[in-house]
């Protein structure tokens, strides 16, 4: 019989809650609402939210990062005129690896996480 290997990790497509999961991983992420639809913040500084379609996750995100992943994976992140002048990026989470999450997830807190919280993680991990 052969052996059944976990994909798990290796999944593409991830869900809310997947996101969710991972940034409550995070120090000081509590959960809110954003224009009605589920969001996650750093206080009251949104770094994370759910579109109303409820497969498109809305991520802060660096300038040229976002250029890149435009460029590289546009069939993952896209953009809409709304967001074209923020630094946000929408992300369809159904074609995002799980593998990508915890990554992107992080990336987007530091933007908003107090300098001390960043640094008190730096040295825990």
């Amino acid at each position: 019989m052969p052996v059944k290997r976990s994909t798990r990790r290796h999944r593409v497509g991830v869900t809310y809650d997947d996101v969710r999961a991972a940034a409550l991983g995070l120090p000081k992420v509590v959960e809110g609402r954003s224009y009605g639809t589920p969001a996650l913040k750093v206080g009251q500084k949104l770094f994370l939210r759910l579109k109303e379609d409820g497969i498109t996750l809305v991520v802060r995100m660096d300038w040229l990062e976002r250029q890149y992943r435009l460029q590289r994976e546009a069939d993952v992140f896209f953009l809409t005129d709304h967001y074209r002048d923020y630094p946000w990026v929408l992300v369809r989470l159904p074609a995002l690896p799980l593998a990508e999450l915890p990554a992107l997830v992080e990336d987007a807190w530091r933007r908003v996480a107090p300098k001390s919280v960043v640094k008190n993680r730096e040295r825990a991990v």
